[in-house]
């Protein structure tokens, strides 16, 4: 089998966008059991100059969903970064997963090796488009849904690694 930008990053934006979809719920779910105003949650943040859990959320799905269209050579969409409810939020994921779901596999998967050039904050970086895609998209996407777990889980909501290994629920009992 070979190993391809659609195979790899395609599998681990829909385990990941599975994962926050059910952390979300079990926040839900906290929030209402403890009267807990969702927006509390949604502001909170581990440390002062770290961005909220919100930001984390529309960064997981942002990245990805814009990043991928750069590679397949689609529109870039754009989000309004508006949300206030886990509902809204559920909401943008379904949205950047559909968005993710829609590219031709094909483009994504053309010339591995070729250069693809980037904004990254105030500078524009030069990568090759297989780097970009395992050495930047997704580890963006591992780093902020954990540190929306780690929020979460700060705020006493009852989620560990088993909220995260979905896709292995077929090969791992009670996983």
């Amino acid at each position: 089998m070979t190993i391809t930008v659609s195979s790899s990053a395609i599998a681990a934006v829909s385990q990941m966008f599975e994962a926050l979809h059910g952390v979300l719920d079990k926040a839900a779910a906290r929030c209402a059991e403890t009267g807990v105003e969702e927006s509390v949650y949604l502001n909170w943040r581990l440390a002062p100059d770290m961005f909220p859990l919100a930001t984390q959320i529309r960064f997981a799905t942002e990245i990805p969903a814009r990043a991928l269209s750069r590679l397949a050579g689609a529109e870039l969409p754009s989000f309004p970064d508006d949300e206030t409810s886990f509902a809204e939020m559920k909401a943008r994921i379904d949205r950047a997963e559909m968005i993710i779901k829609k590219l031709d596999e094909a483009a994504l998967d053309a010339n591995p090796e070729a250069n693809v050039t980037v904004p990254m904050g105030p500078m524009e970086v030069t990568l090759p488009r297989l780097v970009f895609a395992q050495n930047w998209i997704l580890p963006n996407l591992y780093f902020h849904v954990m540190t929306a777990y780690l929020i979460l889980r700060h705020l006493g909501v009852d989620i560990g690694k088993k909220d995260f290994l979905i896709s292995l629920r077929e090969y791992i009992p009670n996983a």
